[in-house]
């Protein structure tokens, strides 16, 4: 059973050494442990540093690409280099790397395709009341979405059964946590969680500017990914209430017209059609990409074939 972390980085010459020294070199049910640290587009000693550590490997990109690419990107590398079981952590060193066993216990006993590190985000004396609200509201959001029942949807601390990586399609270019949990509870896979301890933050997180800017992309990532996987049901819901604005407006001027004041209320007649057919368009379009939708999931399975036939060429 082989087990390879990675760690996507970026200018993180300075806490990786942290990092790197506290993962273990041996853990239970595990033959080989490898360490793979993502360098994505870092211009200064990133890479230079994971090499006087003596890591197993070094994945460099030579342009920024973002956390999201460069997780897909390690989750593609680990899987040809034989991983059974990758975890992901962040280079930070928040995360204690005595936590990977307990981490992937649920993949080594088949209970779990995902095991993700809950934090606990409502005890950490560093999070405002604000971001511990927006946490928990988030990670309801995604619960919601995904079907699943991870209490913290955020944490980058997690890990991944080959099947479960091999299975994972990342398009967003934000952040790989929120999609990953949507995709896995629509894939039907096994997804658990585990709590753990971490370290003091040493740094504020480089991912985002600012809650604002957070929220709006975590939004927008999780609006995104589950239209993906439910098309119909979004442009649907989408389409009801223009259909119902609509409707209410005819009625109100069917009203007005009865009553012999109709007249007067052309305007709500000519946006009560905008929005029926508006509406009516957009259940349509719903329609649409529900069948898109069909033909994506094919793709998907067309392409976990191919890497499963690319995979026997590595071993």
């Amino acid at each position: 059973m082989k087990l390879i972390i990675q760690i996507p980085c970026y200018n993180e010459e300075e806490c990786l050494p942290a990092t790197l020294a506290d993962l273990p070199t041996a853990v239970e049910g595990i033959d080989q442990i490898e360490v793979l640290v993502i360098d994505d587009g870092s211009d200064d000693g990133t890479s230079r540093v994971a090499r006087e550590a003596g890591v197993d490997h070094i994945l460099r990109v030579p342009v920024n690409q973002g956390l999201a690419r460069a997780f897909s990107a390690g989750l593609d590398y680990a899987i040809k280099r034989g991983a059974d079981i990758i975890v992901n952590t962040d280079a930070d060193n928040q995360y204690k790397g005595e936590s990977i066993a307990a981490l992937i216990e649920p993949i080594l006993h088949r209970e779990a395709d995902i095991v993700i590190g809950n934090r606990n985000p409502s005890k950490l004396g560093h999070f405002s009341l604000t971001k511990r609200l927006l946490q928990w509201l988030g990670s309801w959001t995604v619960r919601r979405l995904s079907g699943t029942s991870i209490p913290y949807a955020a944490s980058g601390f997690r890990a991944f059964s080959k099947e479960a990586a091999l299975r994972m399609n990342v398009v967003s270019e934000f952040t790989y946590t929120l999609e990953t949990v949507i995709q896995a509870g629509k894939k039907q896979l096994l997804v658990t969680h585990v709590d753990i301890e971490v370290n003091p933050a040493r740094r504020p997180s480089r991912l985002f500017r600012g809650l604002g800017s957070y929220v709006l992309r975590s939004s927008s990532t999780m609006i995104r990914i589950y239209a993906l996987y439910e098309p119909l049901r979004v442009f649907s819901l989408i389409g009801a209430v223009l259909l119902a604005g609509g409707g209410a407006l005819g009625l109100r001027f069917l009203y007005f017209y009865v009553s012999g004041n109709g007249g007067g209320h052309i305007q709500s007649l000519i946006l009560a059609a905008v929005l029926l057919l508006a509406g009516f368009q957009t259940v349509l379009i719903g329609l649409v990409a529900d069948l898109i939708g069909s033909s994506r999931r094919i793709l998907e399975d067309a392409m976990l074939r191919i890497r499963r036939l690319e995979l026997r060429e590595y071993e």
